[in-house]
Order: structure tokens, then sequence, then C-alpha cells
């Protein structure tokens, strides 16, 4: 495992609140096509909204919740979780933009075929997480989509096509996710995909 702070340094207590995940990031060239073609389906379409900045990008793998502070032991059992997960690296292929109906009407790029090799990382890292005791929150079905927009006045529906984006997925991470004062990203640890 590699621990970093891509986003911001290690979480110091406060009344914020505190969310965990595991992601799938983006590399920088990938961030940048994905700015490129969220900029497109936004200037081509009706809705405004605020663009998600690049560095904001993640694929969500498997959300553990919200809490009103940092739960380390929690982490700790996630990471613990994650160490014992086999998979081999993929690729994925964005080529759909879509939103989901909900208060702030986000707009995503997502697949239209989930590849098998990104639903056996979600499903085995699922068991793991489940041996270790971390609850999982947002259901037990995966839906890979990546959030490049928040805020519109108007759906994408139906999803519409867009320019493919192959994304080469060699890792993924545990985010910690401070919101409130800081809004900040920490990756407590990435572990590697098999090639």
């Amino acid at each position: 495992m590699q621990q970093n702070s891509l986003f911001g340094d290690a979480p110091p207590p406060s009344a914020d609140i505190h969310r965990l995940f595991f992601a799938l990031l983006p590399d920088e060239a990938t961030r940048q096509r994905m700015a490129e073609v969220a900029a497109g389906v936004r200037a081509g379409h009706e809705g405004g909204g605020r663009l998600i900045g690049a560095h904001r990008y993640h694929l969500t793998l498997q959300f553990l919740g919200d809490a009103h502070q940092f739960q380390a032991d929690r982490a700790a059992a996630a990471q613990a979780a994650a160490g014992e997960v086999a998979a081999g690296a993929f690729e994925l292929r964005l080529d759909r933009a879509g939103s989901f109906r909900n208060r702030s009407i986000p707009w995503w790029l997502g697949c239209e075929r989930t590849p098998e090799a990104l639903q056996a990382l979600f499903d085995r890292l699922g068991v793991a997480l489940a041996k270790r005791g971390v609850r999982v929150e947002g259901g037990h079905q995966l839906t890979p989509h990546v959030t490049i927009l928040r805020d519109a006045s108007a759906h994408l529906h139906p999803p519409v096509a867009v320019e493919p984006i192959v994304w080469r997925v060699a890792d993924f991470a545990l985010i910690h996710s401070q919101l409130g004062s800081r809004n900040a990203y920490t990756v407590l640890g990435q572990w590697p995909l098999a090639d």
C-alpha cells in the first residue's frame, strides 16, 4: 500500500463532515480529457450548473459513509480490507454523459457497459470490507460514473454519447473527504491492481 495526500494533509479533528470512500483516481492526462469532454457537454446542452474541478474527478467504488469526526479505526479496518483484495488492472471506456434525478442534478460521465474487471473489483472489495466488519452505505450495486457538474437546472435524459475516453485503471484508493472548512480530499492509501 502506498500512502500519500495528493489532495491535502492528514485531517485534524473538527466539526466538519468526514466522508470515507474507495475510488478510482484518473491520471493527469485522463483528467484533462475528462475536463474537455465535460466542457463540451455543458456547452452543448441547456442546464448550466458548475463544472467540477478536474483535480476532484474520481469514480466511487464503495461509499463508507459520513461522520462528524474522522474515524481512524474504521479507516484502518478499511485499509486492511483493501490489502486483501486481489484484482487485475483494466481499461474503462467512458462513452456516455447523463444526469441523476436528485436535488443538485449532477451530470456525469459513465460507460455503456461496465467492464467485468471493474465489477469484480467492486464485488471483491465489498466482500473484504464485510469480512472486516466495515459497513458500506449507498447500496450494493455498482453504477460507474464520474461527476463532472453540479447544480444543473435541467437533466440530461436519456444519456448522450460522448467521444470515448479510455482510462487505464491500475490501482484504487481510500479517500477521506472533509466537507466544511477545508473541503479537501486526502488519499489514505492506494493499492495496485495486477497487470
